[in-house]
């Protein structure tokens, strides 16, 4: 019964707030992969976790595997990965990779930065591999910031942390606004899309109609289908349905909630209901689904 019990709470979705270390200013934080493996057993890093903080990483030596929302990333020297709080993540081996790891929260920069770097754009890209110049940029904003975290004491501590925090804000800034491809950059997303998209943020739980969020956005559906499909490629339900299927997964895979409280967390009038929709969007029933994705995890 106890080695059950243990399985269980493995399945949970871990919730991790940010904990600064004792002395340290609340808000920020970095270590290089070393200090992560002497801190954090790899059993328990390779549990799913849902932080309530981002997680800035790059390696500069080996490779690591890391999960993202069910999509697995193979990540190399020069690259950055980058996950956002709400997002579930799963690593993989580290004992053969180095790199820095930079942990903060949204309220520890200034709102002007954290509007400007996009901080809280859950679409944004959770790989980055930045050209010459970009890496160079962003590997001395990742050791000034590194350096000054490790110089606690040299400075009065409001200036300390007036540093760290005009040292992050250097290092998301220059991460969001990588140099654009030779071909230019992509259009600007729209305000109609951009508007959608936030509510959908907000109210998927509550509704899957897209005629609702025309109506409380006060555009027609028309206009929705057009924004979504020209910023994000697909159309405005399918854009609905792909949010509300994440969020099924992530609760079926990592969590021990049955398929009827699945249905009623994500506003389904019934557990028929959830699971048609569901097989027919995914190809499997709910339990189905949590069963393959288990397995896997349990190779």
């Amino acid at each position: 019964m106890m080695a059950k019990n243990r399985q269980s709470a493995a399945r949970e979705i871990r919730e991790v707030p940010f904990a600064a270390p004792a002395g340290t200013p609340a808000g920020v934080e970095t270590m290089s992969l070393a200090d992560l493996r002497g801190r954090v057993p790899g059993e328990r890093l390779a549990r799913p976790q849902r932080p309530d903080f981002h997680h800035l990483l790059t390696l500069t030596a080996g490779g690591l595997a890391h999960t993202v929302d069910f999509t697995a990333h193979a990540l190399r020297p020069g690259s950055w990965l980058w996950v956002r709080p709400g997002q579930v993540q799963q690593w993989g081996d580290v004992t053969g990779a180095e790199g820095t790891l930079v942990l903060f929260r949204q309220d520890f920069l200034d709102p002007a930065t954290a509007t400007a770097a996009r901080v809280d754009d859950a679409h944004a890209p959770v790989v980055s591999t930045p050209v010459a110049d970009d890496a160079r940029a962003l590997d001395l904003a990742a050791e000034h910031l590194s350096r000054e975290f490790h110089a606690l004491g040299q400075l009065p501590l409001d200036v300390h942390v007036a540093a760290l925090r005009h040292l992050l804000a250097v290092l998301v800034l220059r991460l969001a606004h990588l140099t654009v491809p030779a071909d230019g950059p992509a259009p600007e997303p729209d305000e109609t899309y951009l508007r959608f998209r936030d509510a959908v943020e907000q109210h998927f739980t509550r509704t899957r109609r897209v005629e609702d969020y025309a109506q409380l956005l006060g555009y027609s559906p028309r206009t929705l289908a057009r924004a979504t499909l020209g910023a994000a490629g697909v159309s405005a339900k399918e854009f609905v349905d792909r949010r509300v299927v994440l969020e099924a997964k992530r609760l079926l895979a990592h969590s021990d909630q049955t398929a009827a409280r699945v249905a009623a967390q994500l506003g389904f009038a019934n557990p028929s209901q959830f699971s048609k929709y569901f097989q027919h969007r995914v190809g499997q029933s709910p339990i189905d689904f949590r069963e393959v994705v288990r397995g896997r995890a349990e190779k």
